[in-house]
């Protein structure tokens, strides 16, 4: 790529940026002046620019890091690697790096220039150096949540440009990815007011396009930089790579855009007749044309790049078209951000009287009657669980896929298993459970069982570290894969203690003990980051319980059966002990909860967590005796293969080790009868 278009490029995509910045805020109104309390054009086209900077900078760093953990050569390359990648050694994760530093440290400067910003629009006062101004913003970033989220931005943007600066080890950018990924989190928050209807379903859709944008764009800038650093083939390769992630990255935006733009819209007549509707077909317009940029990337573009002695100056002009195209739905989704949407998103608490308990304490109204059709026919959808179940099974499928294409079999059972897992994943995530889990403590606990005991369960015979290893292909340019990285995983000393039975059985049963009776409970029930950490946790714990008792992936180290069966004795007697002391109970928990949700249909709260202690000690304790009955046939199995391996080492010997154990008991006789005579 020549010299010029490294700096073209992202001059390119800052102007586009900009541009797009100026005319969005003057087609949705938001720069006008207000009628009152107006802070000034600088404020009202400073907030929008700078807050559209931080969105750009989170990008470049989200997306370089990537590029530095899946796609790029780096340190601790293999020994044997070869091909271009392994020769250009570490300067790959190099340049990625450099990125990633210079996006964090930009994301840094734009966070705290959009504090100030932000400060004076919310308070009305015009900036000044004099110590009032200084205790009011104080006071902004310490006690309203608007300024708290801002704050945790700007800390989190310092501390990433910290760590992207300081490390180049291929193993530790996986601590700076997180650290990246963490940065999206406040500004997903603040995308949709907490208390709000739909809340947490708006968070988790922004958060999903947040990061599938960074990906998207993040990734490509990179590209940017590497392409001057690596020859035509090897820039192919990068590509290739490249384009996969925007293809993921692409579905996750498109799927969020929708479901925002909805949530904020509402009705057609909104979107055809308002500004912040005109400024949505704008976006879905450049998101339009930005996946035709990539359908012609993936089938035009990368052989190109190889086969035509011109293919890399043809690339650099394509991105550099791309990148303007880029930059302009950024700019339009920065002055989104400073336009009125025709939906409100005004806090259930902020509304009155007008409303009732429920909606007051989770901001979404109570729910109709639970019977036993609301379990087919009531759904809260979840984005984010949504696209997870989606892309678990279409990666398992196309690990089968490849393998069958290899001529290798890959055992249906496996497959129908992590399908059915990850169907119910999404129904648990999505349907009624969902719906009712804030509402009503049984229905919390049963969609609890499903994902600690059940939904694991059945992944775990999914097989899915084995089916990934034996998919993945090895990679020999000095980068890592899907089966580097989970080779390096399941090795490491963090691993060998989390999967370690003893571990797992006591996380499995403590998780309840600890999470119901501590303040996580009312955590997880009122924060959204909090009941997202829940999900989590539980599937994981359950994962590597069910890994270490029946699991056919790699692990450490397992039990000997009998100790296994023993394990889970003690874990079913512990489920028990927890649900008979949650049967007999005198005592509501979380009372100002689940006790004040002013519901005039079924149990009264404590019967409902009388019914939840009753899931939790029968209907809870059935996945685990599977998982006995699971361990016994594999005790069994495991006893005839040692059997028929016996036999077919006899059967090679010609019984050889049974004719030196006879003459053995032989002269052992034999010594016995001459003894008396001695």
């Amino acid at each position: 790529m020549p010299r010029l278009l490294r700096v073209l490029a992202p001059a390119v995509l800052l102007a586009a940026t900009l541009a797009a910045v100026l005319l969005g805020l003057g087609i949705g109104g938001a720069a006008d002046e207000r009628a009152l309390a107006d802070p000034g054009a600088v404020v009202r086209y400073g907030l929008p620019l700078s807050r559209t900077l931080v969105n750009v900078a989170m990008a470049g760093l989200i997306g370089a890091v990537v590029m530095a953990v899946w796609a790029v050569a780096g340190e601790g390359r293999d020994p044997d690697a070869r091909g271009a990648g392994a020769a250009s050694g570490g300067r790959e994760a190099g340049i990625a790096m450099d990125v990633a530093a210079g996006s964090a440290a930009l994301l840094t400067v734009a966070s705290a220039a959009t504090i100030l910003f932000t400060y004076v629009d919310v308070s009305g006062l015009a900036f000044s150096l004099d110590a009032s101004f200084g205790a009011g913003l104080a006071q902004f970033v310490t006690e309203i949540e608007l300024g708290r989220l801002w704050l945790v931005e700007l800390l989190l943007a310092a501390g990433t440009t910290v760590l992207a600066f300081a490390i180049r080890e291929r193993r530790l950018t996986l601590l700076v990815l997180v650290a990246a990924l963490a940065t999206a989190l406040p500004l997903a928050s603040q995308g949709h007011a907490a208390g709000a209807s739909g809340h947490a379903q708006a968070v988790n859709s922004l958060l999903v396009h947040l990061v599938g944008a960074a990906v998207w764009l993040g990734g490509l800038l990179t590209l940017v930089f590497l392409a001057r650093a690596v020859d035509r083939p090897r820039l192919a390769v990068l590509t290739a790579r490249y384009s996969t992630l925007a293809l993921c990255a692409f579905i996750g935006v498109a799927a969020s855009g929708v479901v925002s733009a909805w949530l904020r819209v509402g009705t057609w007549d909104a979107l055809l007749g308002t500004g912040y509707g005109r400024l949505v077909i704008l976006k879905t317009a450049a998101l339009v044309l930005l996946g035709g940029f990539g359908a012609f990337q993936r089938s035009r573009l990368i052989p190109r790049i190889v086969a035509s002695p011109r293919g890399g100056r043809v690339f650099a002009w394509f991105v550099v078209a791309e990148l303007a195209v880029m930059g302009a739905a950024s700019g339009i989704a920065g002055a989104l951000g400073r336009t009125a949407t025709p939906v409100s998103f005004e806090p259930a608490q902020e509304q009155g009287s007008g409303i009732s308990p429920a909606e007051w304490l989770t901001g979404d109204p109570l729910p109709p009657e639970l019977t036993p059709l609301s379990y087919l026919t009531e759904w809260k959808f979840d984005l984010a669980w949504a696209l997870v179940s989606a892309f678990g099974i279409a990666l398992y499928l196309a690990g089968v896929i490849r393998l069958a294409r290899r001529g290798d079999r890959w055992p249906v059972g496996r497959t129908i298993a992590w399908i059915l897992g990850m169907l119910v994943l999404f129904y648990t995530t999505n349907g009624p459970f969902n719906a009712y889990e804030a509402y009503l403590f049984s229905v919390h606990m049963l969609g609890h069982m499903l994902l600690t005991m059940l939904i694991p369960l059945v992944l775990v015979l999914g097989a899915p570290v084995t089916l990934a290893l034996r998919a993945c292909e090895k990679r020999g340019d000095g980068s890592w894969g899907g089966r580097e990285w989970i080779l390096w995983g399941v090795q490491t000393p963090f691993s060998r203690i989390v999967t370690h039975p003893a571990v797992a059985a006591v996380v499995f049963a403590g998780s309840l003990w600890v999470f119901y009776f501590t303040p996580i409970f009312r955590w997880a029930m009122a924060e959204h980051l909090g009941h997202q950490w829940m999900i989590v946790h539980f599937l994981i714990s359950g994962y590597l319980f069910s890994l270490s008792m029946i699991g056919v992936d790699p692990v450490p180290y397992r039990f000997p059966y009998p100790l296994r069966l023993v394990t889970l004795f003690a874990t079913m007697a512990s489920h028990a002990f927890f649900g008979v002391t949650l049967m007999t109970g005198d005592g509501l928990m979380l009372a100002d909860w689940f006790g004040a949700m002013g519901r005039s249909w079924g149990a009264t709260p404590l019967e409902d967590q009388s019914a939840g202690g009753g899931i939790a000690w029968g209907i809870g304790e059935l996945p685990t005796l599977a998982l006995a009955l699971i361990v016994a046939v594999q005790w069994s199995r495991s006893d005839a293969k040692e059997q028929r391996r016996k036999d077919r080492a006899a059967d090679r010997s010609d019984d050889a080790e049974l004719r030196a154990y006879n003459a053995m008991l032989a002269r052992q006789a034999e010594r016995d009868a001459r003894a008396p005579r001695r």
